[in-house]
């Protein structure tokens, strides 16, 4: 799962809209469509988002968090540590290898502490 494919389905169970209905109004397969909420597709465009929150007639705020969502959704990241420091491109490649297995609040602690570096900056 993804953030956007979890919120779009969410979205979709609010509104009592089937993955088929939604599929035909937007224009997709409803293969792809099962496919994006599940993961197993890459975040969807930006005509693929706006066609999506036309559908729900989303407004701004609702909107604007969908796009957030879906940019923070892509489910084959990559990371480019050229240049860095040793150290980091051990940790991203250690980071790679357990992300499966972390617990959920060992990664809610690694989320905070982005969340607090970020907001040093």
């Amino acid at each position: 799962m993804t953030p956007f494919g979890t919120a779009l389905r969410e979205l979709r169970r609010k509104r009592g809209v089937t993955q088929r209905a939604l599929a035909e109004a937007i224009g997709v397969t409803p293969a792809y469509l099962s496919a994006l909420e599940h993961g197993q597709r890459g975040r969807p465009s930006f005509e693929l988002l706006q066609r999506i929150v036309g559908f729900f007639n989303i407004i701004w705020d609702e909107a604007e968090e969908l796009f957030r969502l879906a940019d923070a959704s892509h489910p084959k990241v990559s990371l480019d540590t050229a240049g860095l420091p040793a150290s980091y491109t051990a940790f991203a490649n250690r980071l790679a290898a357990r992300i499966r297995t972390l617990p959920a609040d060992v990664i809610d602690e690694m989320d905070a502490a982005l969340e607090k570096a970020r907001a040093k900056r």
